[in-house]
């Protein structure tokens, strides 16, 4: 089956999607937050197939989130340790975690807790505004058109309904 690809769509959630593509994607992500690092560690973890778990981590490193590092030489293994962009993805998985205690965790509460080591606290996940420090919600958050949104799609009238003022 052949899926839609969004690499090219004006919106970045759609070409997040595009690169994420499968649930499988963001679990590996997770693993590697947790200080997962092998091929074999993932497999065991996450319980995926050695298939499906070769290419996520390819994709993974193509897209330069993950960077293939090799620790052994005979025979050829390799840690896969996050690049600069993958660390940016802490936020993305942090914004589903916090929508998953809220409306998924049972009764015994939430699977996993952050805690912040820089202040030695456990902490809420959360999206705050950067420049007031203020948490972000929808009611009080608008989005308009940013400098990369294609002029010829930007004139069309339900672009223009979408983002208007």
């Amino acid at each position: 089956m052949r899926r839609t690809s969004f690499a090219d769509w004006p919106c970045t959630v759609a070409r997040t999607m595009d690169l994420l593509g499968d649930w499988w994607t963001p679990l590996v992500l997770r693993e590697a937050f947790y200080g997962i690092r092998r091929f074999d560690e993932f497999q065991q973890g996450l319980g995926i197939a050695r298939t499906t778990l070769s290419d996520r981590l390819r994709r993974l490193v193509e897209e330069g989130l993950l960077t293939k590092r090799e620790y052994q030489s005979d025979p050829p293994r390799y840690d896969y340790v996050l690049t600069e962009k993958g660390e940016d993805f802490f936020p993305v998985l942090v914004a589903m975690m916090r929508w998953g205690d809220r409306w998924l965790a049972d009764e015994a509460g939430v699977p996993v807790i952050l805690h912040h080591d820089r202040c030695g606290h456990d902490t809420e996940p959360d999206a705050l505004c950067g420049s007031c420090g203020e948490r972000i919600r929808s009611l009080e958050t608008s989005v308009r058109l940013g400098p990369g949104y294609p002029p010829r799609l930007a004139e069309r009238e339900d672009v223009q309904r979408r983002f208007a003022p």
